[in-house]
């Protein structure tokens, strides 16, 4: 099973800019490219909403199809608990190449 709990449109800049939704959360967030990366390891995107980081993102490929992907992770005590994975990827229906879903697999 998985959720779309939002959407966002990648910029001409290489950011998103979008809105992340759930039951409890309505919220503008940015997910912003990080310029000055020191190690492999240090994400490649901050996601923030009103100013306040909350996650950060990696470059990932998918290991079947070979296509390149944005990983999220979201954690924030106004999130809730846990921590969530999700993955910029097509929205059903959706024919803009710079519209993004954040898919949740609960899964992953």
């Amino acid at each position: 099973m998985t959720a779309t709990l939002g959407f966002v449109t990648r910029l001409e800049t290489g950011a998103f800019k979008g809105h992340l939704r759930t039951l409890n959360i309505s919220a503008d967030i940015d997910v912003v490219p990080v310029r000055d990366k020191t190690s492999s390891s240090y994400p490649d995107y901050r996601v923030v909403s009103s100013g306040v980081e909350i996650g950060a993102g990696w470059n990932n490929v998918n290991q079947t199809s070979q296509q390149p992907y944005v990983g999220l992770t979201l954690a924030h005590p106004d999130i809730g608990p846990r921590t969530y994975k999700v993955k910029l990827g097509r929205a059903a229906g959706q024919d803009d190449d710079d519209v993004f879903a954040l898919i949740w697999n609960p899964e992953d």
